[in-house]
């Protein structure tokens, strides 16, 4: 069972940076293309980032695009979401996800197997 634990989040002003941080168990991390995802409250869940298992290629949603990056570091089975110019849209949990074994980075929701218990991002006007 593959176990994946977000951390980061919490409140900030807009315009600020928070970096959040998912740490996967396991030892093939790096065979898998991982994603982040976020839901608002009264919103269906939302594609944010996407990247492969090798890190070279990653893929953005339009409302995050040129601020929002994607990172991972394989030798520490982590994957990151670098956040700056935080608006208020922002505000929602956010989860990361495991691809399906031999997916590429992608924006469907159901490309993912495994899935994060969530953290809150709050961003205050």
């Amino acid at each position: 069972q593959v176990q994946l634990v977000e951390s980061g989040g919490g409140l900030v002003q807009a315009g600020g940076s928070l970096i959040l941080s998912c740490a996967a168990s396991g030892r093939t991390f790096s065979m898998y293309s991982m994603g982040w995802f976020r839901q608002a409250p009264g919103k269906e869940r939302e594609f944010v980032a996407a990247i492969t298992r090798g890190g070279v290629t990653t893929d953005y949603a339009d409302s995050v695009k040129g601020r929002f990056a994607i990172s991972r570091d394989n030798a520490k089975n982590t994957v990151y979401l670098q956040m700056n110019s935080l608006k208020p849209e922002d505000t929602a949990v956010y989860y990361c996800a495991r691809g399906w074994l031999g997916v590429t980075a992608s924006a469907s929701g159901s490309a993912y197997d495994y899935w994060g218990q969530g953290t809150q991002v709050t961003v205050s006007s």
